[in-house]
């Protein structure tokens, strides 16, 4: 997506974090395993069905080994240069992998249904605060070049991505085929921001059309998904597939998006302005997580993903709109959503992470779908290159620049999870670990391969 996952906006400058002393960081990490340690003989005791007390006793202790694995495992991936993102989703499989030595304490975490809602909603919120750093005047004003870029950035990943499904998984449908093609559409662009951010290089024209193709990408990946998910929908109900019906579905998708897009963008000044009145604490987040659901129920009521909503909604949203609210002295939306999203997110991330069966590597075939899914992953965003021209700007920084793909892969991966066509499901824990894989290595490569280019580009301009 096209920004930062709350995360990584709050870790901070990398590099002033890494001058903390090493041996009152050495203490810290100690503590806090130490207290993971500590808690995890405890779960076995409050897994559902292990006792009669009330039942949020195993939903709260489990959100405090996942919230403190999840802030851990940030740290570390903080501290050697990466995503926060990265770190929670590999103690995610770290602790759901722990049969493997014997220990099932955590399993329960995988059916917890608490836990699950949890997570949903997290995604919601996290899609939310993506939409509430863009606006829509943002997205009308990319220019020409971070079109071409956002369009070839989704076409030839999801072209490839489909290729990879039906030479792989040859006897599974075409539908599982799409998704695949589709989870390797949109870009998580937080993670390169962060390196031009760290590199003072925010003021590129390479970051510039980078930062500008996401804003589309995401809107176009969203349309993407909609498509595939409508028409594995309509297959499970016994529809069939044509153009028409597909057709049907981009319409209704944008459609969606563009009147939401208009009637936000007209009515929220004036919503806002009215509950402006209303002087009891806690309004104008109260409003900004109401509009985020509306919207989000609203999308799925027409057939869409609730993530469509949720992103349209912080869209719409500019600072402008709330402006009262911060001349009375209240926090902007942005800093009031980010401790929520904080909470929630990594819930998602650890779960996704606790998902992740190592042991289906072993069966044939699911370390080779890895393998040529990561490598489509990053070859399909280099077609991004053919989108730049003019000189000066180095084509091979924006194709880097688009490559992660963090948290989106993940969403678009775990909404299969729950999508089937005859009872097959779309996404089975074989390929849903191969997608992990392929998320955690586009993810590691990013910044070492920017950075590379980007030193790369200023040799070739001084020379």
């Amino acid at each position: 997506m096209s920004s930062a996952s709350p995360q990584d906006s709050n870790v901070g400058p990398v590099r002033a974090r890494l001058h903390v002393n090493p041996s009152m960081f050495k203490r810290r990490l100690n503590r806090g395993l130490f207290l993971l340690l500590a808690l995890m003989p405890a779960a076995a005791f409050a897994s559902p069905g292990a006792g009669h007390g009330d039942p949020v006793a195993s939903v709260v202790l489990a959100l405090t080994i996942i919230l403190v694995a999840a802030k851990l495992g940030g740290e570390l991936a903080v501290r050697v240069g990466q995503s926060a993102v990265l770190g929670e989703l590999v103690v995610g499989v770290l602790l759901g992998n722990l049969t493997l030595v014997g220990y099932s304490g955590l399993d329960y975490l995988l059916t917890d249904p608490s836990i699950d809602m949890l997570a949903r909603i997290g995604v919601l919120v996290l899609l939310f605060e993506v939409g509430l750093e863009s606006t829509v005047g943002q997205m009308l004003k990319v220019g020409l070049p971070s079109l071409l870029v956002a369009t070839l950035g989704v076409v030839t990943p999801f072209a490839l991505g489909w290729g990879v499904g039906a030479w792989l998984l040859p006897g599974h449908s075409v539908y599982v085929h799409a998704f695949l093609g589709a989870t390797l559409c949109a870009t998580s662009v937080g993670i390169t921001a962060r390196v031009l951010k760290d590199l003072d290089r925010l003021q590129t024209r390479e970051a510039r059309i980078i930062l500008g193709a996401a804003v589309l990408d995401d809107v176009m990946g969203l349309v993407v998904l909609a498509v595939v998910t409508g028409m594995i929908g309509a297959a499970d109900r016994g529809g069939s597939f044509s153009s028409v019906s597909v057709a049907m579905i981009i319409l209704k998708a944008a459609a969606f998006l563009v009147v939401s897009l208009f009637l936000g963008v007209r009515l929220s000044p004036r919503l806002f302005q009215l509950a402006s009145r209303l002087h009891a604490r806690g309004v104008l987040l109260a409003l900004g997580l109401a509009l985020c659901f509306l919207m989000s129920w609203l999308a799925n009521v027409v057939g869409l993903a609730p993530i469509v909503g949720a992103f349209a909604a912080g869209l719409v949203l500019e600072d402008v709109h709330y402006r009262s609210f911060v001349d009375r002295g209240e926090h902007p939306l942005e800093d009031l959503i980010q401790p929520i999203s904080g909470f929630l997110a990594p819930i998602f991330f650890v779960l996704m992470g606790l998902r992740t069966d190592l042991r289906s590597f072993a069966a044939p075939g699911v370390l080779g779908l890895a393998a040529a899914l990561t490598l489509v992953a990053v070859l399909g965003k280099q077609a991004c290159s053919l989108g730049v021209w003019g000189r000066g700007v180095d084509r091979l920084t924006v194709g880097l620049g688009m490559i992660p793909r963090g948290e989106v892969g993940l969403i678009f991966a775990n909404i299969g999870v729950g999508l089937t066509v005859g009872g097959e499901p779309i996404i089975d824990r074989g390929t849903f670990s191969a997608v992990v894989v392929m998320v955690i290595v586009t993810t590691l490569v990013t910044p070492i391969a920017l950075k590379f280019s980007l030193r790369r580009a200023d040799r070739r301009r001084t020379s």
